[in-house]
């Protein structure tokens, strides 16, 4: 059975701060959320529009050099994929999948800011201390999605 909620979480451990996305995959999976499945890779892929089929909500964790601290917000389909590109963003994730026919689950995107992505290196100090507070936000997301999923569940047994 497919689990309702999804983390994919997007980096490179041997980058540096890249790592932060499964870095902060690894600290759920020790807590063994019930309902939750996770996904690591080093990037997004068409693919992984197939891993949103039977969900209800994703949220796609990722370092960032933009983000200030760790920043949760929606993602909706992007408008058009770039021609170029063979990694793409959760907005072109989304998109692949609902050109596809696929029903969308509500997205959203953990950005946790990074400085060092340096090839050899392990996470910074700074990055490391940006962790417990992204870590909160994740489980933030958690509960939120699963009290969503539960009143869906309910109204639908209701109707």
């Amino acid at each position: 059975m497919t689990a309702p909620l999804l983390v994919i979480a997007v980096g490179n451990p041997a980058r540096g701060d890249d790592g932060l996305g499964p870095a902060l995959v690894e600290r759920l999976e020790a807590e063994g959320l019930a309902g939750v499945e996770t996904l690591v890779d080093f990037q997004l892929q068409v693919e992984h529009a197939l891993d949103l089929v039977g969900r209800d909500a994703v949220l796609f964790v990722d370092a960032s050099r933009v983000a200030v601290g760790a920043a949760l917000r929606r993602v909706a389909p992007a408008e058009a994929l770039p021609a170029l590109s063979h990694a793409l963003t959760p907005s072109g994730v989304l998109h692949v999948a609902q050109r596809l026919g696929q029903w969308l689950p509500e997205a959203w995107q953990l950005a946790i800011e990074g400085e060092s992505f340096a090839l050899g290196e392990g996470l910074s100090a700074t990055a490391s201390a940006r962790l417990p507070g992204a870590l909160r936000a994740a489980r933030q997301w958690v509960d939120l999605q699963r009290a969503s999923v539960k009143r869906r569940d309910m109204v639908c047994a209701q109707g």
